[in-house]
């Protein structure tokens, strides 16, 4: 039910006219959203998690760059992809050894399930409009984030 801007009846959806006074109904709005380009802020965070492609898109074109909230999302996927990264190679290396190989397989299936269980909540963090900080890569995206 809408509202008449001169009087203040309820006007009945579909009507064009108050039925009390006579005036124009006023036209329906959009509901207001946050967005960037054509997509909602925070399904831009969300898509920044999927790949390092996404993240790396959205820090090039002009209208996602420009919007601290898809940076700061953007950043710390890269950031949280380069420590994994990091800690794989490390322990690939670690590995060579020979008595350490069996010790490095079950932390490469821990480090993985881990890092799995943290990438679901990067995504329904950022799909929930939250700038969730991971502890010391969140920091440095923020800062990122910030630069501009």
């Amino acid at each position: 039910m809408a509202f008449c801007n001169s009087c203040g009846a309820q006007i009945p959806d579909g009507a064009t006219v108050c039925p009390a006074c006579a005036g124009r109904a006023p036209a329906a709005s959009a509901p207001a959203q946050a967005s960037t380009g054509g997509i909602a802020d925070n399904v831009a965070g969300m898509l920044a998690y999927v790949t390092i492609i996404p993240a790396i898109i959205f820090l090039v074109l002009e209208p996602y760059n420009k919007n601290r909230f898809v940076r700061f999302h953007s950043f710390q996927c890269l950031f949280f992809c380069v420590a994994l990264i990091i800690i794989q190679i490390g322990l690939t290396i670690i590995s060579f050894f020979p008595f350490l190989a069996l010790l490095t397989i079950p932390i490469h299936l821990l480090i993985g399930v881990g890092a799995f269980i943290v990438w679901i909540i990067l995504l329904i963090k950022a799909y929930g409009g939250e700038m969730y900080k991971l502890p010391i890569i969140g920091d440095m995206a923020e800062k990122q984030a910030n630069a501009i």
